[in-house]
């Protein structure tokens, strides 16, 4: 029987709630059982996307005008605001995108400390003095807002990335046009309901419900500055050319295919959790998770059981029920997507250990779950390896040595995030300098970003040319005028 607790999404421009003008309804399903309506809405159209874009050309007028340290105050107060309502929007996140309840407030807890951030930041922009050539001459280097951005981000953290995005670009004086995921709207709505308690100027940030098809358009606006994006190859591609073809700033956070080294010096115990925690967290569903375990021979055979017995021991189920380990997928669609690559591994001649299909728990057939699972016998030629699962799934692929571990961490296109286990020195350097990854990690989960330091891939993980997170994330958001006085 189907239940409903379903609210009617609008868009947020200029600080007022407008309903989209597409006059097809869309509805969004609770992904652990979808037979609960979450919310519904109208996609909107090229009317609308232009409508948000000029509101906030409009308000950058004044905004970037404002100084920073004023503005700051205005991401304090949305921070305060996320941590005040961490509970109400810890569970639209488990309702909507299916992770668990713990998981959830975490990402809460995180947004908000990223909002605080860059509040801070606002008050630590600087310029540079350079010594010019010639007397009585002084150089200037002057950060300066750009103007209109937009961002477009995922379903997978659909409160933490589009503040890690959105709290950068006003803190520099943007103002900001925000195309969130049409699987999670409503997390996106509860966001701008926050920025408007805030009392930030209309029009500074503006949200709207659209179409992925959309994005092209919105890029080529005049206005439309840059264009900042988090989310697959395939589409990250297309933005990138896009932007291209007006040579306009942009920034692509993609794909993982993230490994774990464990050595036979490492603690198995710990590499285990480790291990369980990169792949299974937000049912692998998160681009820094751990799609390769590469084991030392030495240690293989017993890592492997321990994190087998491990993995048979999670519970999985409705993110809001107590004990529950972890959720579903976000959709059919990913759920199929991570069973074909498990089919694709056993033709390929992999071994499921264990999981590998959907749970028979009667509780649970209405959800889009799938067992957590690890398989052995990969090897760096078969699909599983190469490609990333967004799922909850562990290949596991066994080496001889140090030198061959970091080379099959390399042998893939992707360079996101990776982790090294072991109590040795030398392995550690090797991993450090060796791995070509934007981050590596020793002991330690390959999910998982403090957001005080630079977060970036290497190779097909990103463009490469700036980065998010930290104070090096406003780089993206300024460009940089030099200036030349010259005294009398």
């Amino acid at each position: 029987m189907t239940t409903t607790t379903a609210t009617t999404l609008k868009n947020f421009v200029n600080g007022e709630w407008v309903t989209p003008s597409s006059d097809t309804l869309k509805e969004r399903y609770n992904p652990a059982d979808t037979r609960e309506v979450v919310s519904s809405f109208y996609q909107s159209t090229s009317d609308d996307a232009k409508q948000a874009i000029e509101a906030a050309e409009e308000a950058f007028k004044t905004w970037g005008k404002i100084p920073a340290p004023q503005r700051g105050a205005y991401l304090y107060k949305i921070a305060d605001l996320m941590e005040e309502n961490k509970d109400e929007l810890a569970k639209t996140i488990v309702m909507e995108e299916g992770k668990t309840y713990n998981d959830a407030v975490k990402e809460v807890g995180y947004a908000a400390g990223i909002v605080r951030f860059y509040a801070g930041e606002c008050r630590r922009m600087k310029g540079t003095i350079l010594e010019g050539d010639m007397p009585n001459v002084q150089i200037e280097m002057k950060p300066e807002s750009l103007g209109v951005v937009l961002v477009v981000t995922p379903w997978n953290f659909p409160l933490s990335i589009p503040a890690w995005k959105t709290a950068p670009a006003i803190a520099s004086g943007n103002t900001v046009v925000l195309k969130t995921s049409s699987e999670t709207p409503l997390t996106s709505m509860k966001f701008m309901e926050i920025v408007e308690e805030s009392g930030i100027p209309n029009g500074v940030v503006n949200h709207v419900i659209a179409p992925g098809k959309l994005v092209p358009e919105m890029i080529h606006h005049p206005a439309v500055k840059a264009v900042t994006f988090t989310g697959s190859n395939p589409v990250g591609k297309k933005i990138y050319a896009e932007a291209a073809k007006d040579m306009k700033r942009c920034l692509l956070e993609m794909g993982g295919k993230n490994p774990l080294i464990v050595m036979e010096d490492a603690d198995l115990d710990e590499a285990v959790q480790l291990a369980a925690a990169g792949a299974f967290g937000q049912t692998g569903q998160a681009c820094t998770a751990t799609g390769r375990v590469i084991v030392h021979e030495q240690v293989a055979k017993a890592f492997t059981e321990k994190l087998v017995a491990k993995t048979k021991a999670l519970k999985v189920g409705n993110g809001m029920d107590e004990g529950v380990d972890m959720g579903p997928h976000v959709s059919s669609s990913e759920r199929n997507s991570t069973l074909d690559f498990i089919q694709n591994a056993k033709e390929e001649g992999a071994t499921v250990l264990t999981g590998g299909g959907v749970p028979d728990d009667p509780n649970l057939q209405h959800g889009y779950f799938v067992e957590p699972t690890v398989i052995s016998g990969v090897t760096s030629a078969m699909r599983i390896a190469q490609e990333e699962v967004f799922g909850p799934v562990i290949s596991i692929i066994e080496v001889k040595d140090v030198d061959e571990a970091i080379a099959v961490a390399n042998d893939v296109e992707y360079g996101l995030s990776s982790a090294i286990c072991t109590k040795n020195l030398e392995y550690m350097n090797k991993a450090l300098s060796g791995i070509e990854a934007g981050i590596v990690k020793v002991n330690m989960t390959t999910t998982g970003t403090f957001f005080q330091a630079p977060f970036g891939g290497y190779k097909q993980s990103s463009t490469g040319t700036y980065k998010e997170l930290g104070s090096e994330a406003m780089g993206f958001y300024c460009q940089f005028k030099t200036r030349y006085i010259k005294s009398k």
